[in-house]
């Protein structure tokens, strides 16, 4: 296995929900939930949380994390987010870096050590790893229909084989990180996640949708 970061990004400063990645989730916090997932897997050599929230480091700190302070530019909301990616990829100790995010709480242990086998075996053609969902959606635009045609009206299982970022799980090298400033490679491997794990917890819908989510998955354990 590659010797990689792990780097989690939390700003204290979200709008949709206060305090979101602190506010109780089931028993503990998306953040927390996190953190542990990582070390509990150790699927990385360090993990990382980067942030501008005090309390946020603390805690990250007392989980095992190594908590490295961000300054208030880095955590603006007008900073552009490759800038920020640029000045993370810094922060690694290792030549390659598991970008997670915290508002992905569903995403299963098994996906997760499958994107890390995954990447450590990749073919040449690809640079990354990128979680992605199926998008299996009738998509329109002010121009149209764009992925059919509404005068021969498909099954939605018969649709273009579109795929959208999840953001669930990213693997990149750490350089190319730093000159690319992003976490997506310009040929990324796509590992497909089940629907469920794909949900991304952006506003208190989201949230109570996790929570249920979350609950339900510890119930059947």
């Amino acid at each position: 296995m590659r010797k990689m970061s792990a780097i989690i990004a939390v700003r204290k400063g979200s709008k949709r929900i206060p305090n979101k990645n602190i506010k109780p989730f089931c028993g503990t916090s998306l953040l927390e939930n996190k953190i542990n997932q990582l070390i509990r897997l150790n699927v990385a050599n360090e993990v990382i949380v980067s942030s501008d929230c005090d309390i946020m480091l603390s805690r990250s700190s007392e989980l095992g994390a190594r908590a490295v302070k961000r300054g208030p530019m880095l955590a603006s909301d007008g900073v552009a987010m490759n800038t920020v990616y640029r000045h993370l990829s810094t922060l690694a100790k290792h030549d390659h870096v598991l970008f997670v995010h915290v508002t992905s709480p569903l995403l299963e242990d098994e996906s997760l050590i499958k994107c890390v086998e995954q990447y450590s075996n990749l073919d040449s053609e690809y640079d990354s790893l990128a979680t992605v969902s199926k998008v299996e959606e009738y998509i329109w635009n002010d121009s149209g229909a764009v992925n059919y045609n509404p005068n021969n009206h498909p099954r939605s299982q018969d649709l273009p084989k579109w795929y959208c970022l999840n953001f669930a799980a990213n693997i990149i090298p750490k350089d190319l990180m730093f000159s690319r400033k992003n976490i997506v490679g310009e040929k990324f491997y796509p590992f497909f996640l089940k629907k469920q794990e794909s949900i991304d917890v952006d506003n208190p819908i989201d949230f109570k949708i996790a929570e249920f989510l979350y609950n339900l998955k510890k119930e059947k354990k």
